[in-house]
């Protein structure tokens, strides 16, 4: 099991330049979960790719679709406390520190591309290429 950021879920589904590597982390691990945040994470690569005009409304909604079949009872909530107090001491934003707080809880890795999080977090985030590494 490992935690997967918003980052990795979009690589995975997103079709992109991140793609073949967001599959190679799946395929050495494809127990993944996160906090229910991803999904309004999510959303708003949707939107945002939707409004560069990079995606229609109706390939979004399909992705979307996917996404939430591939996370579906695999978001996991997180103790506010310990999300604050990771985001009050790292400097990390309290988004990030979701994946962080649930990552501790659970025992696991956190797979991210964010480099605030891997420099704050070693003992707990890893990039996905050197993830299975």
């Amino acid at each position: 099991m490992i935690v997967a950021d918003n980052a990795l879920i979009s690589y995975l589904i997103i079709p992109g330049e991140y793609t073949d590597e967001a599959e190679r982390v799946r395929g050495l691990d494809s127990d993944w979960v996160a906090p229910p945040l991803w999904i309004s994470e999510f959303r708003n690569v949707l939107r945002n790719y939707i409004v560069g005009g990079l995606l229609s409304l109706e390939k979004a909604s399909l992705f979307m679709d996917a996404a939430e079949l591939l996370m579906r009872g695999r978001a996991h909530d997180v103790s506010s406390a310990e999300v604050l107090a990771l985001a009050a001491t790292s400097g990390c934003t309290a988004y990030d520190c979701e994946y962080v707080a649930l990552a501790r809880s659970v025992g696991v890795q956190l797979i991210t591309t964010e480099k605030g999080v891997l420099r704050e977090f070693p003992d707990l985030a890893l990039h996905p290429e050197r993830f299975g590494a």
